[in-house]
């Protein structure tokens, strides 16, 4: 056949360009994660203490399932949340969530709780934005 050699050509670049995309994508996924990885436990809680409200919170933390006494044992808890979910994410989180943020959160705070009032879906993009803008955390 005339246009043979051409579409194998065709096929070719075809699967070259499909290789070099993906690896392109996996790499900014890999380095997203890491950098997500590289927040601090504080720099977390600090997150989503001002995502909870901060001050102004009914619950400090968002601290809803144990009491605490002050906040710096509501500030206990949290970090101590994340810590145990950093290992459970690379435990097996995972394998349900692209990252350990998203992970945390269906932990969290999760949506569709029994105590979720439908603002449980803004929890990540404001810990996000919290963890992504540093200088509007002020305690």
């Amino acid at each position: 056949m005339k246009g043979e050699p051409a579409m194998k050509r065709t096929i070719f670049t075809t699967i070259i360009i499909s290789i070099i995309m993906t690896t392109i994508l996996s790499a900014i996924t890999f380095a997203y994660n890491i950098k997500e990885h590289n927040y601090t436990d504080e720099q977390i809680a600090d997150a989503i203490f001002l995502a909870e409200g901060g001050y102004n919170a009914n619950f400090l933390y968002g601290i809803v399932s144990v009491e605490y006494k002050d906040e710096a044992d509501a500030r206990r808890i949290c970090i101590n949340t994340i810590n145990n979910n950093r290992k459970r994410y690379a435990d097996y989180g995972y394998k349900q969530y692209n990252t350990y943020l998203e992970f945390l959160q269906s932990r969290y705070c999760p949506i569709g709780c029994d105590n979720d009032k439908g603002d449980n879906k803004h929890w990540l993009g404001n810990v996000i934005w919290f963890l992504n803008n540093p200088k509007e955390i002020i305690k």
